[in-house]
């Protein structure tokens, strides 16, 4: 279901990703180059701190038609590795051409130019101590939307927004089948089995027939060991929690913890997700965007949310968590959490606390830099920057708008 929108003008219509060139991703490095496709680089040309003793290969990863946890998966295993060796800014949408940093541990001396995988080139290294998620201050969009009814109305949108749009969370931080929200909020209340049943069997939106079948069928027979054979290879976690219940029936939060970590935190953070999503859409609707905390510009025009105060041009909502004052929630995420039936004390998850959530700032209103915009026909062609964890899909709803 669509969110409410901020922009009053009808969608010109049409479609996006008919291949993954109409959607290009280019990272925002932290400080402020960005990484275009097929360019070759260094650390001195990126500003970068170089290691000579450095234990990781910092690396420039560019992608297509791959999402990036597979494709750094595939680099480790050339190289001999897991996927824990690797680490990356952030994480890039799968149908794109996308531009990054990551990088890989590994002591000796490697040449990943070396390495062939179709759809992944290296465009330079360097030795390094590693990249960690969030180290980036955004990302550069190029996006072309094919087929719009209402091109012309592309300019008096994006002049509405004056650049800015709703800070909402895009459906990919919900998972594919739309169901994180559910695993989160059975784990939140301490029902593992119902959280674990919910990951296996929750059906509803499964696109892969077979898998559908195998998902159902587990269902209805709990026949852990027999799933085994159902469930593809490529389905490791699913796979991981399956083996655990076939030798340990019962055992449903141990099974959770054979989740990398930050698969089950995904869990959690797609309920604070959806809490702030619905605040913001009442915000959007009563034009109230008043807050007890705010973020400052950083240097790029960017907001800087890790030194919220007072004032500042950002306004700030909350990420709920165990730590968050009741002040800073305020009453439209009070609403939504009393309407999912979760407190903020639930978010310390006793039984699991390596997945805990002490609480975070989000802006509100996410700034839209560097706008450009060419309309030729019913093709419409749009660059952009926005900061981390803003979604150009949510910029994108505002020009398409569903009927």
């Amino acid at each position: 279901m669509a969110l409410l929108t901020l922009s009053k003008h009808a969608g010109i219509g049409g479609g996006i990703k008919h291949s993954p060139e109409d959607f290009v991703v280019k990272e925002i490095t932290n400080e402020g180059k960005i990484l275009q496709p097929d360019t070759r680089y260094d650390s001195k040309a990126l500003g970068a701190e170089e290691a000579a003793d450095g234990k990781h290969i910092t690396f420039v990863l560019q992608k297509r038609d791959w999402n990036t946890v597979d494709a750094l998966l595939a680099i480790a295993k050339k190289m001999g590795h897991g996927r824990k060796s690797t680490a990356y800014c952030g994480s890039k949408d799968k149908k794109s051409v996308s531009v990054q940093l990551a990088s890989v541990f590994h002591t000796t001396p490697f040449d990943l130019g070396t390495i062939r995988i179709s759809g992944i080139s290296i465009n330079g290294q360097w030795r390094s101590n590693g990249v960690a998620l969030g180290q980036e201050l955004g990302n550069a969009f190029e996006v072309v939307v094919r087929g719009a009814e209402r091109p012309e109305n592309a300019e008096a949108i994006l002049s509405e927004l004056d650049g800015k749009m709703p800070n909402y969370f895009g459906a990919q931080r919900f998972g594919e089948r739309g169901n994180n929200v559910a695993v989160g909020l059975a784990i939140l209340s301490g029902d593992f089995e119902g959280a674990v049943m919910e990951y296996l069997t929750g059906s509803g939106a499964e696109r892969n027939e077979k898998v559908r079948e195998a998902r159902v069928r587990l269902k209805e027979t709990l026949d852990f060991a027999g799933a085994l054979e159902q469930f593809p290879r490529y389905m490791r976690g699913e796979r991981k929690v399956l083996y655990y219940l076939s030798k340990y029936p019962g055992n449903y939060a141990n099974s959770l913890r054979l989740l990398p970590r930050g698969i089950a935190m995904m869990f959690i953070h797609a309920v604070q997700s959806q809490i702030f999503n619905e605040e913001l859409e009442q915000r959007v609707r009563s034009g109230d965007f008043k807050s007890a905390t705010y973020a400052r510009s950083n240097f790029y025009g960017f907001p800087d949310s890790e030194s919220p105060g007072p004032e500042g041009e950002f306004p700030l909502g909350m990420l709920v968590g165990y730590e968050s004052r009741d002040e800073e929630l305020g009453s439209y995420a009070k609403a939504a959490m009393e309407r999912m039936q979760v407190s903020k004390e639930q978010f310390a998850i006793k039984p699991m606390p390596e997945i805990a959530m002490k609480g975070a700032y989000r802006t509100l209103l996410s700034p839209v830099k560097d706008i450009s915009l060419n309309v030729v026909g019913p093709e419409v062609r749009l660059s952009f920057s926005l900061p981390k964890g803003a979604y150009a899909t949510v910029l994108l709803d505002e020009l398409i708008k569903e009927k």
